[in-house]
């Protein structure tokens, strides 16, 4: 008997923006693209993020930042993947950490620590230099990015990160500015606790060996496709543990070497 030979359906940026688009707002999950599209392209992920970006601003919402993904080797192996990723951080995604954050909105959310810049001058790759972005940095602050996907399980790979917007849920800020000549981030150690029980332990050196190294490689990648970090963004330059799930009534604690203890408590 001959076998009917299987075909892979035709990659749609639309369909599957929208599909991840519709994830949002009925927080049912969808399959892995990367399963239903085997050969879907870095490239055409990145597509499928650009489309929901779209959308997004045409809702009145405004890109204030960028998430670096991916950065640490411990967040490469939990996810299966080998090489960092960048997603949109949006307005209305950045939380006040002294009010209670409703997990509602999300799917399957987990928490990280990370160092996050604020930049006082814009920056464009490609070609950039460590002393390049150090310049440009007004300053450095402590955060907790809430990571969502919308792909079922987290059953994901680069691509399906990629296209899910890097995976990106919300962030909470520290209040603290950091200067960042008076602070050795590679050195920074983070305790991540979860209801009083420590969950994770890192430094800024997971971040590609130093946080700002997160930064120089989003510029840079940005640069090579045309796109500026402008005066005034957030840069998450990725997480300094192992990504944490959360849940309701929860309470996580970061609390990082040298500097303020951020904390969130989760409704």
């Amino acid at each position: 008997m001959t076998e009917t030979p299987t075909t892979t359906p035709a990659v749609s940026i639309e369909a599957l923006g929208d599909a991840l688009l519709a994830a949002y707002t009925s927080r049912q999950p969808i399959a892995p693209l990367s399963g239903t599209h085997p050969d879907l392209t870095l490239e055409q992920a990145y597509a499928v993020q650009e489309h929901q970006v779209g959308a997004w601003k045409k809702a009145g919402r405004t890109v204030v930042g960028y998430k670096v993904g991916l950065t640490s080797l411990a967040m490469q192996k939990q996810l299966g993947v080998d090489q960092p990723d960048f997603g949109r951080l949006l307005d209305d995604m950045v939380l006040d950490p002294s009010r209670r954050v409703s997990l509602e909105q999300f799917i399957s959310p987990k928490i990280e620590p990370e160092i996050s810049f604020v930049l006082k001058s814009d920056l464009r790759g490609p070609g950039l230099t460590l002393d390049d972005v150090r310049d440009a940095v007004d300053y450095a602050v402590t955060s907790l990015e809430i990571i969502d996907s919308r792909i079922a399980d987290w059953r994901i790979k680069l691509p399906d990160t990629i296209a899910d917007n890097a995976s990106s849920g919300a962030l909470v800020l520290g209040s603290e500015h950091i200067r960042i000549e008076s602070q050795d981030l590679a050195a920074t150690a983070v305790t991540l606790s979860v209801n009083g029980n420590v969950v994770g332990e890192g430094t800024g050196a997971a971040v590609l060996g130093h946080p700002l190294n997160g930064l120089l490689w989003v510029a840079n990648t940005l640069g090579a496709l045309g796109q500026t970090l402008e005066a005034g963004t957030v840069v998450m330059s990725g997480s300094m543990t192992a990504a944490v799930p959360i849940s309701p009534g929860d309470t996580v604690t970061a609390t990082f070497s040298g500097l303020k203890t951020l904390e969130v408590r989760f409704s």
